[in-house]
């Protein structure tokens, strides 16, 4: 059984993602929670929907040990499993001027972003690189290639995201992993939700938020085979924001 794990699957990209790969491919998808159940069941049911199969695996991916028992505990249940794709999605944002920003506000969004990546991904690739195949896509943001005002802590997290993704890449290439990295923009999502979309899609080439299925689509073609020479790359998904 060939695997794909979407963390943070249960809601906005995430869940798109989770719906995308399961109409694209006949990979079983695993929809990584933390806290929301209910969403993460609604997600499921919308795979199942396209015909595929998947399962809810819920872990708070900054924590490193509840991380490796539950995907250890999964690998036992599932001998035979293989997670070919990871997908790094989990992210909180805590916005504010970096000048009052508490330590906690700073730390949090670091942990999830960043650590979040380390704690799955470093744990997963030893199977990866020994069955010589698998995909790694890491869900950055905007504010992590132009750096966004308000935002230096999920910037500079977003941004490690990019740097480690570029320096991943050319470590696994010759194992056939491919590390590549999604720029979301404005995408409509509860993390956006509070922002003033008639204001701020002025400053947008296109001139409007996109879809949390336009980041999808990418994440999909970077998954398949037909992206296997494409590594180390950052695809900005912002409707001209910035590239």
């Amino acid at each position: 059984m060939k695997c794909a794990l979407i963390t943070g699957g249960s809601r906005g990209i995430g869940k798109a993602i989770c719906v995308q790969l399961a109409k694209d491919s006949d990979y079983h998808i695993l929809i990584n929670y933390n806290s929301n159940k209910s969403a993460a069941l609604e997600t499921l049911k919308e795979v199942e929907a396209e015909g595929n199969t998947g399962e809810i695996i819920q872990f708070n991916v900054t924590d490193a040990n509840q991380v490796k028992t539950t995907l250890d505990t999964w690998q036992e249940k599932n001998k035979d499993a293989i997670i070919e794709i990871i997908v790094n999605n989990a992210g909180i944002t805590k916005d504010g001027l970096f000048m009052w920003m508490p330590q906690n506000d700073w730390q949090d969004v670091i942990n999830t972003s960043l650590n979040g990546f380390y704690n799955v991904t470093n744990h997963l690739i030893q199977k990866m690189l020994r069955n010589r195949f698998g995909r790694i896509i890491n869900v950055a943001s905007v504010s992590g290639v132009k750096g966004t005002a308000g935002q230096t802590n999920y910037s500079a997290a977003k941004g490690a995201l990019v740097a480690a993704t570029k320096a991943l890449a050319q470590e696994v290439a010759k194992r056939k992993i491919t590390v590549n990295a999604v720029a979301p923009g404005f995408i409509k999502s509860d993390m956006t939700s509070e922002l003033n979309e008639s204001e701020l899609k002025n400053l947008i080439p296109v001139n409007r938020f996109g879809e949390p299925e336009e980041v999808a689509f990418a994440v999909s073609f970077l998954a398949s085979k037909k992206a296997s020479y494409i590594t180390g790359e950052v695809i900005n998904i912002n409707g001209g924001i910035y590239s």
